[in-house]
């Protein structure tokens, strides 16, 4: 995820143009004259800032806490996490010292300016140290966009590679899909077979069925000298056919 589709620097960036407002009216506050109305004014106004930015960047930790128990779910590591965190360690740092100067101003009045000329410029150095972070943090927001988009081609690759072997998982089920078509085809041929044999054998057990009667009424007429010539006969047949089989 790039820098500009990270809600953390949406937010961010929301609340940086909203602490400049706060330090641009802070100046103002600085050098006013002896107008006590505007004075009172831009007082409240930057103590009401100062409550608005501060609960700000109070919810960005929570956000920050919530995305440091799960680093790698959302794509940052540690040494980022750090960076957030110094980031909104100095926001809040910026709106403690414009409250604390602008309360010591509204009590001290034009009497003494030492304490908020201190803060004034404890501010002017706490700029410059956040400016500092927002250049390491834009540096390394880059490299944590390298990062990112380096993994995301990897996944796409492993993505493809997936898709390739799913194709070949398709192409294989389709060929064992038609080898069981092609055993079911044979398997129909072969019942077919099947139930023709078996009629076929059904017609020839009638028949024999049928011929076995005729012999048995042939045998009842012929008698017992008839059926023992006819015995002879194939006992005689039988020894015919045994010489025909193994002596010549």
């Amino acid at each position: 995820m790039s820098s500009a589709q990270d809600p953390f620097y949406i937010v961010k960036e929301e609340i940086q143009d909203s602490i400049d407002k706060l330090l641009s009216t802070f100046h103002r506050w600085e050098h006013l004259g002896s107008d006590i109305g505007e004075r009172e004014h831009l007082s409240k106004e930057l103590l009401a800032g100062c409550e608005s930015i501060a609960w700000q960047v109070d919810e960005l930790d929570k956000a920050i806490s919530v995305a440091a128990r799960d680093p790698a779910f959302y794509g940052i590591n540690e040494v980022e996490l750090d960076k957030r965190r110094k980031w909104t360690r100095a926001a809040h740092d910026q709106v403690n010292t414009v409250r604390k100067a602008v309360s010591a101003g509204k009590g001290l009045g034009f009497q003494d300016n030492t304490s908020v000329n201190g803060m004034h410029q404890e501010l002017m150095r706490l700029q410059a140290d956040h400016s500092g972070q927002v250049v390491g943090s834009n540096q390394y927001s880059q490299d944590n966009d390298d990062f990112i988009s380096s993994e995301s081609d990897r996944q796409l690759l492993l993505i493809r590679q997936q898709d390739e072997e799913l194709d070949e998982l398709s192409a294989s089920v389709q060929r064992i899909g038609h080898v069981g078509l092609t055993i079911h085809d044979e398997l129909l041929g072969q019942e077919k077979i099947i139930d023709e044999l078996g009629m076929e054998m059904d017609s020839t057990s009638n028949r024999l069925e049928f011929l076995q009667k005729k012999v048995a009424v042939v045998m009842k007429k012929a008698g017992v000298k008839g059926q023992i010539m006819m015995l002879l006969l194939l006992f005689l047949l039988f020894i015919i056919l045994f010489f025909l089989v193994f002596f010549t």
